[in-house]
Order: C-alpha cells, then sequence, then structure tokens
C-alpha cells in the first residue's frame, strides 16, 4: 500500500506524517533553508565588519584632513616668515643704503660749510684791504 500512495505522490515521514513531497526532497529543502539562514547571517556579520571598517576609515579620513589643514596652516606660516624675513632684510639693506648717503652728505655739508667760511673770510679780507 505504501508503494501505491507513492505513486499517487503521497509520502509518510519518520512521524507518520502523510507528506505529498518525498522526505529526500523535505531533507533538502530543509538542509538549504538552514544554509540560507546561516548564509544570511554571514552576509550580516560581514555588513556589520564592513561597517565597522568603513567607520574606522571616516575617522581616519577626518584626522588625515585636519592635519593636512594643520600642515597647510604650517607651511603658509613658513612662507609668511620666509617673506618677513625677506622684506627686513630689504629694508635692512635700504636703512644701510640710507645710512651711507646720510654719512656722505653730512661729510659733503662740513665741506660745503668749510668752503663757506674760507670765501667770507677771503670777502672780509678784501673789503677790509679796500
Amino acid at each position: 500500500m505504501s508503494d501505491q500512495l507513492a505513486k499517487a505522490g503521497l509520502h509518510f515521514d519518520d512521524l507518520n506524517k502523510i507528506h505529498i513531497i518525498e522526505p529526500e526532497v523535505i531533507t533538502k529543502s530543509n538542509k538549504l533553508k538552514e544554509e540560507a539562514s546561516e548564509f544570511v547571517d554571514s552576509i550580516v556579520s560581514f555588513k556589520k565588519i564592513a561597517d565597522g571598517f568603513i567607520s574606522i576609515i571616516d575617522s581616519l579620513a577626518e584626522q588625515v584632513e585636519k592635519e593636512k589643514i594643520k600642515a597647510i596652516g604650517a607651511q603658509n606660516l613658513v612662507k609668511s616668515r620666509a617673506k618677513q624675513r625677506d622684506e627686513q632684510q630689504q629694508l635692512q639693506a635700504l636703512l644701510a643704503e640710507k645710512t651711507t648717503e646720510l654719512e656722505r652728505l653730512r661729510i659733503q655739508h662740513q665741506s660745503l660749510v668749510k668752503t663757506e667760511n674760507e670765501q667770507l673770510e677771503m670777502i672780509d679780507q678784501i673789503l677790509l684791504n679796500h
């Protein structure tokens, strides 16, 4: 009778429950269901790990960006100080040039004052002799 029921598409399991699907197919189907559940669990676990990794990478990216901004700021500060140093050197060179010119003009002024005094003396002598 079991063969007749099997031909009709009816099957009994270990607990004598009647099924229209063969026991092997039910076993394989249950096994596939378990494997699919394990696969979904693995995917969920992988997603958690990936999300954690992405979070760490994002954090590192923020830190890198902050350090990059600090480096640019430091580079600009160095350039600014170099420019100030160049300007200061130019001003010192200009000051030295002006100081030299002032000394030259002072000496020239003294010479002209001496020449003027000599000429005034000569004029006085000429006027007194006449």
